[in-house]
């Protein structure tokens, strides 16, 4: 293996000051940021790059390194798979650029492919693939930052359509085909479901159909599982659990689901949180029941897809149970989910936070203790009070609780005046 020295990554390390152990560290705090998990790299990972030992890192790991140095991993030295020589980073990938779109230059890759005149067609790549996926996750972040947006939606629309270009956009391989087919469905499930976390479920539905259209052209089993598993919790969202409990059996019947037990886990928290909109006690005892022995079969370090590591976990399975309890009136039971789920979660889950927060007041303004309450709801961070809609509707739904048991009380008061305070705030 050719193993010539990556001079243009130590140039750019010795111009500004960075050793292998603290580019190493600086590396691992930009995957986290975005992947929610600190990366595992250490001083002989960066002196793995400067040997030319690793010629071409990981997608998320050059991300994450292309966020540190702004600069693409090829202006770094680095040589995408299948090249045998350093290329030049072409004009659409001026890290400028980059920061300014997320599409930018995927569209005009695609486009001068796809334009008349005397050049070959272009190769497309699982490098391109990788670039895509890197995308993914930048969405991926900005859902569990913020959530329920208009703008998410429409970005990762967008990604979808330019994943779906580049079909069109030279010759490939039918592996890569079916993998820019998955990426395709992947953006288009993140566009459903930041539809759903806002509430606007006719344009949800939108999504699901193209969304599932693109997962069977792909054949990618962890795709379809989760835009099955989301249109579960569409239609729970809904108040429809005969819809949603069709559609997440679709998802839990997939084969990946006996692969890794993970998969298995969620499928089954789902069902559970559907089980208790339906009023099915038992059943959703019995759910998460399984749905925790799955999640303690399964094997920390199986490769999963990032949607999944970025969020599914001990508190996300908690907060599945504490909306499946709350919607039960077993409003103790709740409480204790609740307190398990904010503890255990993640820096980057801020949306979750706040929903998990508010779900936590409601259980305890349901076992009379209205002040504890109340304090619980004012802590919700004012962005996601008056931004996220699901978060909106619930802290209104609570204001009107609240409002019916403790009428005249200086708890209302507080309330009042701390809602009022929020509102002017966000229109000032």
């Amino acid at each position: 293996m050719d193993t010539t020295r990556n001079a243009t990554l130590e140039t750019w390390m010795g111009e500004h000051g960075y050793s292998s152990n603290s580019l190493a560290e600086a590396v691992n705090k930009a995957l986290e940021r975005f992947t929610g998990r600190m990366g595992g790299l250490d001083g002989s990972s960066v002196r793995g790059w400067k040997a030319g030992r690793v010629r071409w890192p990981k997608a998320a790991t050059r991300k994450a390194l292309e966020d540190v140095t702004g600069l693409p991993a090829t202006a770094l030295g680095f040589v995408p798979r299948g090249r045998t020589s350093p290329t030049p980073a072409p004009p659409q990938e001026d890290p400028d650029m980059k920061r300014r779109t997320l599409v930018g230059g995927i569209a005009a890759a695609a486009a001068a492919a796809a334009s008349p005149g005397t050049a070959a067609p272009r190769r497309i790549g699982m490098s391109d693939v990788e670039r895509l996926q890197c995308r993914f996750a930048e969405i991926i972040a900005s859902d569990h930052r913020h959530g329920g947006q208009l703008s998410i939606e429409q970005q990762a629309a967008a990604l979808a359509d330019e994943a779906l270009n580049l079909q069109n956009a030279g010759s490939a391989t039918q592996r890569v085909r079916s993998s820019l087919y998955a990426c395709a469905a992947s953006f288009r499930s993140s566009a459903m479901w930041a539809a759903i976390d806002g509430r606007r479920y006719n344009d949800a539905k939108v999504h699901m159909r193209e969304a599932q259209a693109l997962a069977e052209m792909s054949g990618d089993q962890a795709i379809k599982f989760r835009i099955w598993s989301h249109t579960g919790t569409m239609y729970r969202h809904m108040g429809c659990p005969a819809d949603a409990l069709a559609a997440n059996d679709v998802a839990r019947n997939l084969h990946i689901t006996r692969r890794d037990p993970m998969f298995a886990s969620l499928g089954l928290a789902r069902q559970g949180a559907i089980l208790g909109v339906a009023q099915d006690r038992t059943g959703t005892r019995r759910a998460f029941d399984h749905a925790q022995d799955a999640m303690d079969r399964a094997n920390p370090d199986a490769y999963r897809p990032v949607w999944m590591i970025a969020f599914y976990d001990q508190a996300e399975l908690d907060s599945l149970a504490l909306s499946a309890y709350l919607s039960l009136g077993a409003y103790q039971t709740a409480e204790f989910h609740a307190h398990r789920c904010l503890s255990a979660l993640r820096p980057h889950m801020c949306r979750s936070k706040a929903i998990a927060t508010t779900r936590l007041a409601h259980a305890q303004l349901a076992q009379g203790a209205d002040d504890a309450a109340t304090f619980t709801a004012m802590s919700v961070p004012q962005d996601a009070a008056t931004q996220h809609p699901r978060v909106t509707r619930m802290l209104q739904e609570f204001g009107a609780a609240l409002r019916a048991t403790a009428q005249g009380s200086s708890t209302v008061q507080t309330w009042t005046e701390h809602t009022g305070e929020a509102w002017r705030a966000t229109t000032a």
